[in-house]
């Protein structure tokens, strides 16, 4: 009993590091930090993504009572960045920097370490926010609780393609001068499952709560897509990932989930 309280109080700990490091909410002091831990943290990637979900749509769910359904929208979506300080939409800027213009592989990873915002990072930040916009007003326009489980949906499994990502490829700067150091290493098979098993058991709650799989499913086949166009685009430019191409993919994979769900629910 003694071994198996103390697995659950290690895995608590890595799930606080993962919070502490996705998000500006404050974790106790007890949990402490070392790299490998660190880079163990990303096996609940979903669950920090699923917290996050959790307040946009409370702030969504309660927004709509006061104002209308566009405003309700930024405002959830406006919630989720603070809460996140845009950690993953600076990825998505600097990605766009990098990758938009036909540059080398060296010249490409100098630019996105650059904490300038360019053209290409301006137009990426501002058509992947405002289709994710425009997607999730469609979808509260056809019901406030389907918004909702999108919501909370999307923000948790956008969070599995990095991990993914992060197994199937190899880092592709200089692991030693890397932000976030145990997050330039590939992770485990094992890391793997328990990431999908958090996938696995929030699809199923979002299947319970609405009775309908569609856009679920869907949403799945958006994102697995996305997914892999993402994993071709960084080897294919890069040789693997960066921590901003990662950032990059919980974005764009948030919004092809968006786009799944509205797909099903709109037609």
């Amino acid at each position: 009993m003694r071994w198996l309280m103390h697995a659950l109080v290690h895995e608590l700990r890595l799930f606080c590091i993962a919070v502490q490091f996705f998000t500006r909410v404050p974790v106790p002091a007890w949990v402490g930090w070392s790299p490998e831990w660190m880079h163990a943290s990303a096996r609940h990637y979903p669950a920090v993504g699923l917290c996050i979900g959790l307040v946009g749509a409370a702030v969504l769910a309660l927004a709509v009572s006061f104002w209308p359904l566009p405003v309700a929208v930024g405002l959830s979506m406006a919630a989720t960045v603070w809460m996140t300080g845009g950690f993953h939409e600076d990825g998505l800027a600097d990605t766009c920097d990098g990758l938009g213009g036909a540059v080398s592989r060296e010249r490409a990873l100098t630019i996105m370490k650059d904490s300038r915002l360019g053209s290409y990072g301006a137009l990426g930040l501002v058509g992947v926010l405002g289709l994710k916009a425009v997607a999730l007003h469609g979808v509260v326009s056809v019901g406030l609780l389907p918004a909702v489980v999108a919501t909370v949906w999307a923000h948790a499994l956008s969070r599995v393609a990095p991990v993914v990502l992060l197994w199937l490829l190899p880092y592709a700067g200089d692991p030693e001068h890397a932000k976030a150091k145990p997050m330039a290493q590939q992770i485990s098979g094992g890391g793997l499952v328990v990431v999908l098993g958090w996938a696995v058991a929030i699809s199923v709650a979002a299947v319970w709560v609405l009775d309908d799989l569609r856009p679920v499913l869907a949403g799945l086949l958006g994102l697995a897509g996305m997914v892999l166009w993402c994993g071709r685009w960084f080897h294919g430019r890069l040789g693997g990932f960066t921590g901003d191409t990662l950032g990059a993919s919980q974005q764009l994979s948030e919004l092809a989930a968006l786009l799944g769900w509205l797909a099903v629910l709109h037609g």
